[in-house]
């Protein structure tokens, strides 16, 4: 039917009649989401109370990890129309219970996020003040489960804010914690698929060809502006690497990128950058442009030499190309020169020498 179809036995909307509705609208609209999230919430206090029942009565009674099975069994038989009540789910809730002893810590972040979410962050979190911060950032993003992960594995959370900054002086006071906390140390761009090797520009295409997973590895509030910006003073042509722009700082952020050591010259290109968007891009409401320079390593005295009088709003941070290996694995892989040694002495199973 038409938007504008005229309906048999139904009067013309009346003056305001178009305002009240999407008002109405909105209300039901909030009414229902405020009923899930009841739901929701209920839900998750039952299923803690199930799994500290089943910490409690295994730790002061003995029981064994059988009775989940058993409990699983006779439950499903009395709630047929009922889900969640199978062997693994209670498991889950038991760990849930274990993850989060402090029912009042739990209720005000983990109760507002779906059982999915919960799992994730019982499996994949260990510390209660991370797991903590990553369910507000699930909630404040509105991350699914898979972002929820992928953020997690990334350890978003524990490199937020790490990024050698001025912001404490250059920016407002309102300004430079939120300023702080958008920037990270180091950028994982693995998903690029770039070797150590790759130079600066091959870096730049390959994060506008992977600009969506680019964007989640910056954070929220990041919006893509463009690769290259053409910026002309006094005739001249100048290029700016990438630009953003931060919906909740309301400023443009200037990225370069440098394939090799931080050099304190680096922070005057990128300035004067940033001198020429302030001048001649940013709107008048817009906050001070941040400057963000990506390079593959740098030594942390110098960067905070590097910024210590510098005016502008900067920051400095490595990334990473390749994602490195983890730590249990790093130390038991053998060294070249004990490789070497094992050669020469010998000690490499022959062929043959290890079969039954």
């Amino acid at each position: 039917m038409l938007m504008h179809e005229k309906v048999p036995g139904l009067i013309d909307p009346p003056e305001g009649y178009g305002d009240w509705l999407t008002e109405l609208k909105g209300r039901i609209h909030t009414a229902q989401q405020r009923a899930a999230l009841a739901v929701n919430t209920e839900l998750l206090k039952l299923y803690w109370q199930i799994g500290r029942d089943i910490l409690d009565r295994q730790a002061e009674q003995g029981w064994g990890a059988k009775v989940i099975d058993r409990l699983s069994r006779d439950l499903r038989e009395a709630f047929p129309e009922m889900k969640g009540f199978s062997s693994r789910n209670l498991r889950y809730m038991r760990d849930f219970a274990k993850a989060w002893p402090n029912s009042e810590i739990w209720q005000q972040t983990a109760a507002k996020l779906p059982w999915g979410h919960n799992m994730v962050l019982v499996d994949r979190v260990r510390s209660v003040d991370e797991r903590i911060a990553y369910a507000r950032a699930a909630l404040e993003h509105g991350w699914s489960r898979n972002i929820l992960e992928i953020q997690i594995e990334a350890r978003a959370i524990e490199r937020r804010g790490k990024a050698v900054t001025n912001f404490e002086r250059t920016l407002p006071a309102a300004s430079s914690d939120l300023a702080r906390e958008a920037l990270k140390d180091p950028y994982k761009l693995d998903f690029l698929g770039l070797g150590e090797d790759a130079q600066e520009r091959a870096i730049e295409q390959a994060i506008v060809d992977h600009v969506t997973e680019f964007l989640l590895e910056l954070g929220a509030g990041f919006a893509y502006v463009g690769r290259q910006i053409h910026l002309e003073v006094g005739g001249d042509d100048f290029f700016l690497d990438l630009l953003f722009y931060h919906l909740h700082l309301r400023c443009y952020v200037a990225i370069e990128i440098k394939a090799g050591r931080f050099k304190p010259e680096h922070m005057g290109q990128l300035g004067f950058y940033m001198t020429v968007i302030d001048a001649d891009v940013k709107h008048a409401s817009d906050g001070p442009t941040i400057g963000l320079l990506l390079c593959k390593t740098k030594n942390e005295v110098v960067a905070e030499y590097a910024l210590r009088d510098t005016s502008r709003p900067l920051g400095i941070a490595e990334y990473r190309l390749i994602e490195s290996l983890p730590e249990p694995l790093q130390t038991n892989l053998p060294t070249v020169e004990q490789l070497e040694r094992e050669l020469q002495e010998g000690g490499v199973m022959q062929d043959g020498a290890g079969d039954d």
